[in-house]
């Protein structure tokens, strides 16, 4: 087996299959990187560890089919260090030769026979744009839990209504629902799917960065492929396993009624938020005060040190004192992607949604809401 390819398109789609390989597998064999030439001419570069895989198929000049393992750690940290020039890449006996310009490597390769075979892709359901959809991830993973304890609140639910997705995460602190449009194969198409939170995030970044659209493959109720969930674009293709479908009933945790309404620039609250935050313990709260045109920031009390700032605010309601973990504030505001931040909030004790934009009635939309519960004041 032998081919030659351009230097970045190779590092490229080595870096892409090899985000998805193991830190620590069970067996040896699972950090390896397949490479397989085809009879049309072809390369293709996969992964897989059991529950993820990925797959990277590249269009070839020059090429001897045939296939090989190896280390995809070590291919890829290779490939980013070469020099800007054509690569060439040659299986000798048990060994692998990579050579650019004067740079030359040599790596042993692993028994091919021992690989398991990657999952086959479940039936393609609908497409959406790559960048709307890596938008729509990003904003809504931001709130899935990290207790793998926990499993059903590490994902992303994702809900399949026709032409409308709903994607939703909690960590039982703050929920993040994004509604988006996509394109669906069957008009009537409805399915749920537990999708792993980072294993969605890192998929939906990637293959942002294609700026084409990705195929969502998933079964509806019953049909093949059910427990896999597949993405696809521009020639890269990747598969995780779901999780349980079981997950909390979020939308009666929506407040439909609020009592109070602040309006503050986003990036001049980003930054209050962060300058008091430097005064808070890691459980302390960033409190915050509202009356008419005007919102004071605090943090720290008694002997501790102490930080305030008052920032200008369109604000309709009654005055309120409110509370937030200011980590769990600061990703909500980093999530909205909106000059402006809309806080609407009932009493102090009860949960407030974080939305950007426009309001509705000004022609704008809430496609995406960021629920946060405050922390109690005491006193």
């Amino acid at each position: 087996m032998m081919f030659r390819i351009e230097r970045d398109v190779l590092a490229e789609a080595v870096a892409w299959t090899a985000r998805s390989l193991p830190a620590r597998p069970s067996v040896p064999v699972l950090a390896g990187m397949r490479l397989e030439v085809t009879e049309e001419q072809r390369l293709k570069l996969s992964g897989f560890d059991y529950e993820v895989s990925a797959e990277v198929t590249l269009e070839l000049h020059t090429g001897e089919p045939g296939v090989v393992l190896v280390s995809g750690k070590l291919l890829a940290e290779i490939t980013r260090a070469l020099p800007a020039q054509p690569v060439d890449f040659v299986v000798d006996g048990a060994k692998a030769v990579v050579t650019c310009g004067s740079a030359r490597f040599t790596l042993l390769t692993m028994p091919v026979e021992d690989y398991p075979t990657l999952p086959s892709m479940p039936p393609a359901a609908g497409r959406v744009g790559a960048d709307v959809f890596a938008s729509a991830v990003s904003q809504v993973a931001v709130a899935a839990g990290r207790d793998d304890t926990l499993p059903m609140l590490t994902g992303v639910r994702m809900e399949i209504e026709g032409d409308t997705v709903t994607l939703a995460a909690t960590d039982r602190y703050r929920l993040a629902v994004r509604e988006l449009k996509w394109q669906p194969g069957q008009p009537d198409f409805s399915a749920v799917a537990m999708i792993p939170g980072k294993t969605l995030a890192d998929t939906a970044k990637a293959l942002g960065a294609t700026g084409a659209e990705v195929e969502i493959a998933l079964s509806s109720a019953g049909g093949t492929g059910e427990g896999m969930i597949g993405f696809s674009s521009a020639g890269r293709r990747t598969t995780t396993r779901l999780l349980d479908p079981e997950f909390p009933k979020y939308r009666s945790l929506l407040p439909t009624e609020f009592s109070a309404r602040a309006d503050l620039s986003t990036g001049p609250f980003v930054e209050a938020v962060k300058r008091v935050a430097l005064v808070a313990e890691r459980n302390t709260p960033v409190r915050l005060a509202f009356k008419s045109g005007e919102v004071v920031l605090e943090a720290g009390s008694g002997d501790e040190a102490q930080a305030v700032e008052a920032l200008p605010v369109d604000y309709e309601g009654e005055e309120m004192n409110i509370a937030f973990n200011h980590q769990f504030l600061l990703e909500g505001l980093g999530a909205i992607d909106s000059d402006v931040a809309r806080l609407q909030m009932t009493t102090s004790t009860k949960p407030a949604i974080l939305t950007g934009g426009k309001p509705v009635e000004d022609g704008g939309g809430t496609d995406y809401r960021y629920l946060i519960m405050p922390i109690r004041l005491s006193g």
